[in-house]
């Protein structure tokens, strides 16, 4: 009994540390963090030309990055999605349409914010112009 007590133990230990590990390994990047790697400013600098009313698209496109940005906002996107998927918030279903939607509007996706529709999980994000900004964490997400 004391052996199957202690392997129990040990497994549900290594489940723990393994989840874990597979956690930190899957990296979020918020919009910001993705503009200072793609233009080589700090995130300080980014994050202060966003306080002076600059989107994340027009920081982007001002580097000539804007399209490097739109990929990874859509790859960040995608992979909120998959986790949803896994915890079991949303259908693969409904993660597919979401992410065409968002997908298939960041063709539109010039960088002001401007232009992209009103609201749903389909826009990029008008208000930081970050062609993928929020995540979608408003409607849309449900089963």
């Amino acid at each position: 009994m004391k052996n199957i007590k202690k392997t129990a133990l040990i497994t549900l230990a290594v489940a723990i540390v393994l989840t874990t590990g597979v956690a930190f390994a899957a990296e979020f990047k918020t919009p910001a963090d993705i503009v200072s790697a793609l233009t080589g400013k700090t995130a300080a600098d980014v994050q202060k030309e966003r306080a002076e009313g600059k989107t994340y698209g027009t920081i982007a496109k001002e580097s000539g990055k804007l399209d490097e940005f739109k990929t990874q906002m859509l790859e960040q996107k995608k992979a909120g999605l998959d986790q949803r998927v896994k915890d079991g918030v949303i259908t693969q279903e409904r993660a597919d349409e979401i992410y065409n939607a968002v997908k298939s509007n960041s063709i539109n996706c010039d960088g002001t914010g401007n232009g992209m529709g009103k609201g749903g999980y389909g826009k990029m994000n008008n208000s930081s112009g970050t062609c993928g900004g929020n995540y979608g964490m408003g409607r849309g997400w449900s089963k």
